[in-house]
């Protein structure tokens, strides 16, 4: 039996180098592990992030950051020692591919090569975020971690998929061949407060059209599924996996799974809209099932989603509210 994850209940006098921190995602882990008394260093050059972000995260006296293109060198951190480094900095929706398609390559190559060797040098635990898009699009349902993917090297999502799939090779053969402490996620589609209103991802697309009255556009026939996962347990799976003792990958997000249609209607109803439901051809290499097998998670914490969808699309809600 593999051995089960012993979760800290601080992490005072532990320093964390968050990688990305303006993004959303890495923006509530930060506050996460401030609120669990790291100290963390953020590092991003806003090329999708929010300072908005940063600005929350600046209330804690523990929380320090550094704008820059972590691919063209780090900052000199001076007497600063690491104990955990979480590489988190890469763009990830699609309106990004066609429009920073090399910036996305050279922080996942390049981004990714510098914090190892930092890792490396600082003998840090390394934890790099990757995705499930390294699946492409999957002959097998749901994924497993030991499936290898239907990836196409040249399409439109390719810069994205490729070079996560180069991350995840460079932080394995950094374990192999120098003993650093690395461990990988797969993030699954994950959506919450903190997200770019215009994201270009289904859930943040949905709730705009849904709030404004406006037709919501699905690609396809909608038939298409993702599995959805909330921030917060996003988090929950991460820490997990950070604090286990495997290096191999791990998936992490919500094993529930909608069509695009179903997730269309859904938000309609919890925000009773008066949106209807139009179709459009289906983008290039858009994968057309996507669900995680959480089974090696599970074999070693307790982690199980807790925030249901209905809630979660509401809190979103409420959130993209907020800025206008």
């Amino acid at each position: 039996m593999p051995q089960r994850v012993v979760l800290p209940q601080t992490l005072e006098g532990k320093t964390i180098l968050i990688a990305g921190a303006a993004g959303f995602v890495p923006s509530t882990i930060a506050e996460f592990y401030l609120n669990l008394g790291a100290k963390v260093v953020g590092l991003d050059n806003f090329i999708t992030g929010s300072k908005s972000n940063i600005e929350l995260l600046s209330k804690y006296k523990n929380f320090e950051f550094t704008e820059c293109n972590i691919y063209e060198g780090l900052p000199n951190f001076k007497d600063l020692k690491f104990d955990y480094i979480l590489s988190l900095a890469s763009p990830a929706s699609p309106i990004d591919f066609s429009e920073i398609p090399l910036e996305i390559m050279r922080v996942n190559s390049e981004g990714t090569l510098k914090l190892l060797e930092l890792a490396r040098d600082q003998k840090a635990r390394f934890l790099e975020a990757s995705t499930s898009e390294v699946y492409g699009d999957p002959e097998i349902h749901p994924q497993v971690e030991e499936y290898v993917g239907c990836v196409n090297p040249i399409g439109p999502r390719s810069c994205y998929d490729e070079s996560k799939r180069f991350a995840e090779a460079m932080t394995m053969s950094f374990h192999r061949r120098y003993n650093v402490d690395t461990r990988i996620i797969r993030i699954f589609n994950t959506y919450g407060p903190r997200m770019r209103p215009n994201d270009g991802r289904v859930i943040p697309n949905f709730i705009n059209q849904a709030m404004a009255g406006e037709d919501i556009t699905v690609y396809g026939d909608g038939s298409q599924t993702r599995s959805f996962c909330y921030v917060t347990d996003l988090v929950d799976a991460i820490h997990n996996v950070l604090f286990s003792e495997i290096h191999t990958p791990f998936n992490c997000g919500n094993p529930d799974e909608y069509t695009i249609k179903k997730c269309a209607e859904e938000i309609i109803k919890v925000l009773g809209s008066s949106s209807k439901i139009i179709y459009m051809p289906l983008p290039e290499d858009d994968p057309k099932k996507r669900r995680p097998n959480l089974n090696k998670l599970q074999s070693i914490s307790d982690y199980k989603p807790k925030v249901s969808f209905e809630e979660g699309i509401k809190r979103t809600a409420e959130y993209f509210k907020s800025l206008k």
